[in-house]
């Protein structure tokens, strides 16, 4: 049994909760919630991960994994899903590194007011991260919707939950506003079943 470590609102630890559920391995994976912060890191988290950071793959025939990229890479592989098709894996990598960049920006945002004094919030910080957030979301629409039209790959999960997780953090920024046709994507892939059970509440 493979036990997952990481928190229910992780955007990244989403992404890792619906490939184990597009590719059937509910029954292999135990599922373990954690309640870190950036300045109080969870003792289970470290001793997966020396950094701390969620979310970590134990497993029982070796090293724990960490990174949302390295635990999906070897999730598919340990059962040929298919979400990293050789045919376009370049294409995969780098829509599935844009969307990992949306949720580290949106990320950022929340930490600069849960964990900062308020006095030293920089609002210009923030900003600066919805800007890389703006951009990012515009370039999926207006150069990737034929990806995403296409066969479902680990790409098209990491821009579902990185939508997500913009949706539940920054529910007064309009990121649809410049990006219809991604919206309408978002609206259909965001019903699936994996997407469903896994949104944070």
């Amino acid at each position: 049994m493979l036990t997952l470590i990481g928190a229910i609102t992780s955007p990244f630890v989403r992404k890792v909760r619906v490939l184990i559920q597009e590719t059937g391995q509910e029954d292999d994976v135990e599922v373990v919630f954690i309640m870190p912060t950036p300045v109080s890191p969870d003792d289970q988290a470290m001793a997966a991960n020396p950094t701390g950071k969620i979310p970590s793959l134990i497993r029982p025939d070796g090293p724990s994994l960490y990174d949302s990229r390295v635990i999906t890479r070897y999730l598919d592989a340990r059962v040929d899903g298919g979400m990293y098709p050789d045919a376009r894996l370049w294409e995969t990598l780098t829509l599935e590194a844009t969307a990992d960049a949306i949720m580290d920006a949106g990320v950022l945002m929340v930490y600069e007011h849960r964990v900062r004094p308020e006095e030293m919030v920089f609002e210009g910080w923030i900003e600066a991260q919805w800007g890389k957030i703006d951009r990012a979301v515009t370039a999926i629409n207006e150069r990737w919707m034929s990806h995403l039209h296409g066969p479902m790959d680990m790409s098209h999960i990491a821009v579902g939950c990185a939508l997500g997780y913009l949706d539940f953090r920054q529910p007064g920024r309009d990121w649809r506003a410049g990006a219809p046709e991604l919206a309408t994507w978002f609206e259909e892939f965001g019903a699936r079943p994996s997407m469903q059970a896994t949104k944070p509440e």
